[in-house]
Parts: structure tokens; sequence; C-alpha cells
């Protein structure tokens, strides 16, 4: 199947989906449900490439299995925060909801096809690595895979944490600063990040492989601009106060390496 026909049945997967998504949260009140499904539409878009892509059988079966692996771990992740809670929306989109008063729906609408667009650009590595047909995995794509490894269980090393620490009720009110948030206020999100780099260094050897860089700035972008990094600080700082306040003098924002004197 040609490249341009496999984007465009992702594209609609994904859209179908979302937009089922979409009716499902507004009737529940509560869009948070999307960042669930933006990471299962990833395993999503795997699935059809496996099936659909004509690349060499062991690089299209590896590059499937790390986004199938790391969509659900997400996804899964996100399920057991957002499901258990569907009655309270998360700050994020109860800020938007406020600021769309009047149109949230529809706005929401959009927000949700949106998210379908992105799961798409995103995964242009996927596709690169799915259709590339050259029966040699190279040095660049093995050291793609290591790091994809390092980055996929510091995510959830990051996040197990994060949840450990939320279920103690001794925990209540406070700010995370157990194991890895010791150090980054945003340990999961940098291996997010350094996972997209690994997709791209996986690809770099396939026709057009450069082109997988727009993934991980991409990523980058959205983390330290958009919906990730701001939109958390924010959240916290109107929860926690100056608790969190004390937290951002004494870590890093982003890389868990270091801990500030």
């Amino acid at each position: 199947m040609n490249p341009l026909s496999l984007v465009l049945i992702s594209l609609a997967a994904c859209c179908i989906v979302m937009t089922l998504v979409w009716l499902w949260a507004t009737r529940i009140k509560n869009a948070g449900v999307v960042d669930v499904f933006w990471a299962f539409n990833f395993p999503l878009i795997a699935c059809l490439l496996y099936f659909l892509a004509d690349g060499w059988e062991v690089r299209k079966t590896l590059i499937c299995s790390m986004v199938v692996i790391a969509g659900l771990r997400l996804g899964l992740h996100l399920y057991a925060r957002v499901i258990g809670h569907l009655q309270e929306e998360e700050g994020r989109y109860k800020q938007l909801r406020l600021e769309w008063a009047g149109h949230e729906n529809r706005n929401f609408f959009w927000f949700f096809q949106f998210q379908a667009i992105s799961n798409v650009v995103l995964a242009i590595p996927f596709f690169l690595i799915a259709l590339h047909k050259n029966p040699v995995l190279q040095l660049v794509e093995q050291i793609g895979i290591g790091l994809w490894l390092i980055a996929v269980i510091g995510e959830g090393l990051a996040d197990w944490q994060l949840s450990a620490f939320k279920k103690d009720p001794r925990n209540k009110g406070k700010v995370c600063d157990a194991g890895l948030w010791n150090y980054s206020r945003h340990p999961n999100y940098f291996f997010q990040s350094l996972m997209w780099f690994a997709y791209f260094l996986f690809a770099l050897t396939a026709p057009w492989g450069l082109l997988a860089i727009i993934s991980p700035l991409i990523i980058c972008y959205l983390l330290f601009k958009v919906t990730g990094i701001p939109a958390t600080e924010e959240q916290a700082l109107r929860s926690k106060g100056d608790l969190y306040r004390k937290y951002q003098q004494t870590t890093s924002v982003f890389v868990p390496w270091f801990k500030k004197a």
C-alpha cells in the first residue's frame, strides 16, 4: 500500500475514535478522557501499519511492538487516573471549559479532532520505519531501540512513583517529591521526549528519515510551550500555592539528573 493511503486510513481511524470519545466526553462533561484515547491511538496506528505496510518484516514488527507497548502503558496509566475520577474533570480542561463557556462543546470537538491529527503527524517515524525495506538493522537503529527501552522504563517508573505518592492519604495536599520527582518536576515528560528522539533515531536510516525529526520537535514544543509543563505548573500553583513554589526552587524543571542546592 502506498504511503499516502496509509496516512489517510490512519487519519480516518483516529478521527473516528476521537469523534466517539467527544460524544462520550460531552455526555459525561469530562474532556480529560481525550488524553487516554490520544495515547491509545498510537497502538491503533501501529496495528494498521503492521497489517498494511510493506517494509522489512523484522523492522516492522519491532516498531509496531514498541509503539503498542508504549501506547498501551501510557493509555492504561491515564485510564486509571481519569476513569477513576470521571465526576471530577482535570483542572486544565476545567479552565478551557470556563474560557470557552457557551461554545465549549463545539470547541472541544475541534480540539479532539486536532488530537487525532496530531496522532498521525507524530507517527511520521512509524510510517517511515514500517515502510523501510532494507533487511539489515544498522547501528543507529539499534541505538534508537536501546534509547527507547530506557525511556519507556523511565517514564513508567516516574508515573508509578507519582501514582503511589497520590494513593497515600498522608500525602494529600502535598507536592510529590519522591524518587525521580525529587530531582525533576516533570520526569515523565523528560522520558516521553526521550522516547520520541529514540523513534527519530530508529527512523533515520529510512528513505526520507530526516523527516522523523518533526515528531520529537513537536513533542518538545508541546511539552515546553503548550499543553505540558506550562499548563501542569499553572494548575499546580493554583492547587498547591506556596508548597509548589518552594518545590520549583529546589528541583530541575525537566532533566532528572541533579537536584538544586
